[in-house]
């Protein structure tokens, strides 16, 4: 099979013999004519020498000519002729030395004229120019062995010019073609990126200290930096491209007469025998090794959220969840990152003023927590990061760069819970620099949220930019739990969320309570959740004092704390309403067993935990046709309203009505096992190339692909893709912003919260702080 044979083209089309041709004919048409101007410029230089050469003759007799050089030369000759005498016989010429105590031999420099350019000569206070001129006549018939090494090499350069010169304007196209189509039945033509990896190896020192650091396990990485430094340094050089372009065609064309272009093609075989196969090109390709982490390696999974327990908050318990399930595999070692707060903010987030005097108490507390949930003993790490409670923004933020706290070797797969709440006051190493993938798992609604406070409508809409921003440049894969949630950069829609195995138990429990004949439900309606208004406190208060006469002021136990526990009481009292207040409880707690119908009016939620939970135990559900309540909607014990009418006819429903019993299969639907099956095929954690290399999922079956096609390599450039380049930008803008403490502050962020303070490292542990440069890129 001729070589060009099985070649694509850049629109995707085969390579035929004809065509293949038609474009080596038109290359070496081209070639010809480089090569004859390349002969042209040769000829013009080795004219320049002899014409150099000729001008020096002329200034050398006119300086033996001149009277000053007369005069200075007098009494030389005696002293050389002694000189030579003595050293007679002798295959070197003796170093001089000059004597300072003796004035009357020593040596005197003077500045000459000659040709217009300024020499050096030796001045004595006697010599004669016919003793010079036998020196010359001696030293050139003598044969000193230095003398003799220049000769050889000006005549061997000479005679290889013209000898080269003569064989460049007698070879022929024709010969050539010969020559080439010769080395292409040999050997299999180089792909550019792959010699670059073979040949910057020399420049590796130069490429060191433009901060170019080679890493064998992330070629792609250091090819792209090498990429970026290098043009750094082009733009740098543009005022001479002129003089430089000019340099490199004539040695090319030097090169292109020796015959020398042959190299390049038996290359190949070096290049066929290396260690690295390349996917792509050598601005945006990456490189792998042959020698990767096989399938039996766990992965390694970082899981960073922004809330922890004994907060009872979605983000603080599904988080939790994930990362057992992920873990009991066997199969990917699993760490879950989790806030540390100093003692003001715990007694201030914790129920009950609740308190830990250190992170591995925390960390006892949730372990212990956990097992009473899923049954099992978890096999995941659990670290803490510094956090800092805002109150204005009623959530944690994170303090310093929290991705230093996974090591660069274990940084395979990053997942941000909360992407946006995470990223938007960060501060560090972009997410998809350090790891090979990241994914974003959307919690919360924040437009609906901001939208309820002062200014709205404008905060929602600079808002809803921000979080385009920040995700698209942090993450590679983002996963929606819910329509309602804001439309996102590489998202889609997927609920990865289940309930724990205590809730299903207790249904089930309930449900073969219910075929003895016991009743399952004494109770009637209640809500549990934080007491906030965002949380569907607002509409419930208000749908409920609008429909007060229509369902005779039924009575609601309410279940919650939170910072607007005050407001919200106040108002129900304000409006008659029988809604009776509790503190907050877990959801499993015996005391919420018996009641019938949980009732969650909320608009705010992207996937509403205590919906789930409530219908895994059995329980009817009353809530809004909403984007965030379709994944219940199979569910016979969901019940959903549009308007308020619906809403207080659903409500009687629920009230006289019976649960049905969930199916196994709406139970499985629910479950952790389920939701733990859809966020790795959601997020692609399978499909994820070997560690080592980077790209988005589906690349470990184009990998095999190129490995079985290894030695069919094609000449291939691959250009920087637009996207990749703007993204870099994004985040750059992204780093400086988030740099500037006066920006940090107009954007809300809580002072200090740039790099970790001494009481967090203090509490964690953490070595003390070093001055840190700002520009850390």
């Amino acid at each position: 099979m001729a070589p060009w044979e099985g070649l694509t083209t850049e629109d995707g089309s085969v390579a035929t013999g004809e065509r293949a041709l038609s474009f080596i004919s038109k290359s070496f048409c081209e070639a010809q004519k480089i090569a004859e101007s390349d002969v042209k410029l040769m000829k013009s230089r080795v004219q320049s020498l002899i014409d150099l050469r000729a001008t020096i003759d002329k200034e050398w007799e006119s300086l033996m000519k001149s009277p000053s050089f007369n005069e200075a030369t007098k009494g030389l000759d005696s002293a050389l002729q002694t000189f030579l005498v003595s050293s007679k016989g002798s295959t070197h010429l003796p170093i001089f030395s000059v004597n300072p105590s003796k004035p009357s031999t020593a040596t005197t420099m003077k500045k000459v004229e000659v040709g217009g350019e300024k020499s050096m000569v030796v001045r004595r206070r006697s010599s004669s120019q016919q003793g010079w001129r036998k020196l010359c006549t001696r030293v050139n018939e003598s044969n000193w062995e230095p003398l003799q090494r220049v000769k050889r090499t000006v005549h061997k350069s000479l005679v290889d010019i013209e000898t080269t010169t003569a064989a460049t304007t007698t070879k022929t196209p024709a010969d050539f073609l010969q020559n080439v189509k010769k080395n292409l039945d040999d050997v299999v033509p180089p792909n550019l990126p792959q010699l670059f990896e073979k040949f910057s190896w020399p420049a590796e020192p130069f490429l060191d200290h433009l901060g170019c650091k080679k890493d064998d396990t992330n070629m792609g990485d250091y090819l792209s930096s090498c990429k970026h430094k290098v043009d750094q340094l082009s733009s740098s050089l543009a005022l001479k491209g002129k003089e430089l372009g000019v340099v490199g065609k004539a040695l090319a064309g030097d090169l292109f007469s020796k015959g020398l272009i042959n190299l390049d093609l038996r290359i190949a075989n070096v290049v066929q025998s290396t260690r690295y196969c390349n996917k792509g090109g050598v601005w945006g390709g990456d490189v792998t090794p042959a020698k990767q982490a096989t399938e039996d390696t766990p992965q390694n999974i970082a899981i960073f959220t922004t809330a922890s327990l004994p907060w009872m908050t979605g983000t603080a318990v599904n988080p939790l969840f994930r990362a057992a399930y992920l873990a009991k595999s066997g199969k990917k070692n699993v760490t879950l990152l989790v806030p540390w707060l100093c003692k003001k903010d715990q007694e201030q987030v914790y129920p009950n003023r609740m308190t830990f005097e250190s992170p591995e108490e925390q960390e006892t507390f949730v372990r212990g927590w956990l097992e009473n949930r899923v049954g099992f003993k978890s096999d995941f790490k659990i670290a803490f990061y510094p956090g800092k409670f805002s109150t204005e923004k009623r959530s944690i933020l994170a303090a310093g760069d929290i991705s230093e706290f996974i090591p660069d070797q274990e940084a395979d797969v990053a997942v941000l819970e909360e992407p946006e709440h995470l990223t938007w006051y960060y501060h560090g190493k972009r997410w998809t620099d350090k790891f090979q993938h990241v994914v974003g798992v959307v919690h919360t609604n924040y437009l609906e949220y901001v939208k309820r406070e002062k200014n709205g409508k404008l905060q929602a809409f600079l808002l809803k930019y921000v979080n385009n921003w920040v995700v698209r440049i942090y993450c590679t894969k983002v996963l929606r739990l819910s329509a309602a949630t804001q439309v996102l950069p590489k998202s889609l829609v997927c609920n990865v969320h289940g309930v724990s195995p205590k809730f299903l138990d207790i249904g089930k429990q309930l449900a073969s309570e219910s075929e003895e004949g016991r009743s399952r439900f004494s109770k009637g309606a209640y809500y549990l959740g934080k007491m906030i208004w965002g949380k569907g406190y607002r509409e419930l208060v208000d749908l409920l004092a609008q429909n007060k006469e229509v369902l005779d002021n039924t009575p609601l136990d309410v279940f919650g704390t939170g910072e607007d526990s005050q407001a919200v009481q106040a108002e129900a009292q304000a409006h008659g309403l029988r809604m009776n207040f509790h503190e907050g409880r877990d959801h499993a707690d015996v005391l919420l067993h018996g009641y019938k119908v949980f009732i969650n009016p909320s608009l705010s939620d992207v996937v509403c935990t205590t919906t789930a939970e409530a219908l895994a135990m059995g329980k009817i559900v009353v809530c809004a046709d909403h984007p965030s309540n379709d994944f219940f909607r199979p569910f016979p014990n969901c019940l959903m309203y549009k308007t308020p009418d619906e809403f207080v006819e659903k409500v009687k429903l629920a009230l006289v009505s019976d649960p049905v019993p969930l199916s196994p299969e709406l139970q499985h639907l629910l479950s952790w096992e389920a939701a733990t099956e859809r966020f790795i095929n959601c997020a692609e954690l399978d499909s994820l190339p070997p560690r080592g290399t980077k790209g988005t999922g589906g690349q470990k079956k184009m990998l095999s692909r190129e490995a079985t096609n290894r030695q069919t390599m094609t000449l291939s450039l691959s250009l920087p893709k637009i996207g990749n380049i703007v993204d870099r930008g994004l985040a750059f803008t992204h780093y400086f912003l988030s740099g500037i403490e006066a920006a940090r502050w107009a954007a809300g962020a809580l002072p200090g919260t740039m790099h970790i303070d001494e009481q967090h490292r203090k509490d964690l542990g953490l070595p003390a702080s070093a001055a840190k440069s700002f520009f850390r890129w």
